[in-house]
């Protein structure tokens, strides 16, 4: 199907294609896998279709719990049909444990549980590496109104709140996880994917990660751990 339509954006990720129906667009997920803003590059057998059946399956989920969302329907195990949107210039990470650039930046040892989940914000731009941002900063440099900014950040915690408990039911902790959203209508809308690329994920009882990391860390068994978390999300528990 993809080699009759027009191919408007490739990414690390994935690929997306021009629709007839000018609302709509083809997301084609990838089995490439980067790190380190591009610098390690490889592959993950399979991360295309998991990254896509697992995003489908909790954008359902979200919409069902109110959250709006770009989800439109699968198109084979590694394409998705989404609504086009008019992305903002920001990443939102919400943080639940610490891990990652939050560890390293505050010396907060990884596997600490935070008080409260963490809300940052990444200017997108690939030259600068997605910098992180404070709301003056998105206000100077004018990224995003203070309303949608504050829609963003109340829509991120509910995000968590309903992707934490289902997660936690199929034996997964959802440690920290980037979300990003773009406009249609006039309203805000979340887009991009939920996957192990975007998500640290670790086993409830071993604390094993499950996720991107294992690819940044060369810990092996890549493959293997992003079909367990989908097996875990589409089958209900543990394999």
């Amino acid at each position: 199907m993809t080699q009759s339509l027009c191919k408007l954006y490739e990414g690390k990720a994935k690929v997306v294609f021009r629709l007839p129906d000018p609302e709509l667009v083809l997301m084609q997920f990838k089995d490439d896998a980067t790190a380190f803003d591009g610098k390690k590059k490889g592959t993950i057998a399979g991360k295309g279709r998991v990254n896509n059946l697992m995003s489908a399956e909790l954008f359902r989920l979200l919409e069902a719990n109110g959250v709006r969302t770009h989800f439109v329907r699968l198109e084979g195990e590694t394409g998705m049909v989404v609504r086009s949107l008019d992305m903002v210039k920001l990443e939102v990470v919400v943080r639940n444990i610490a891990a990652g650039s939050l560890s390293r930046r505050l010396g907060i040892p990884e596997g600490t549980e935070l008080p409260r989940a963490v809300v940052e914000f990444y200017y997108k731009d690939d030259s600068l590496g997605d910098p992180l941002v404070t709301e003056s900063h998105i206000e100077a440099l004018d990224l995003a109104p203070a309303d949608v900014v504050a829609e963003m950040r109340d829509t991120a915690l509910r995000v968590n709140e309903v992707l934490k408990a289902f997660l936690r039911d199929r034996g997964l902790i959802l440690v920290d996880f980037k979300l990003e959203f773009g406009t249609a209508g006039g309203q805000l809308v979340l887009g991009d994917e939920i996957s192990p690329d975007t998500c640290r994920l670790w086993d409830v009882e071993t604390r094993d990660k499950l996720d991107k990391d294992r690819f940044r860390r060369d810990m092996g068994g890549v493959d293997e751990a992003y079909s367990e978390v989908l097996a875990r999300i589409t089958g209900g528990g543990r394999r």
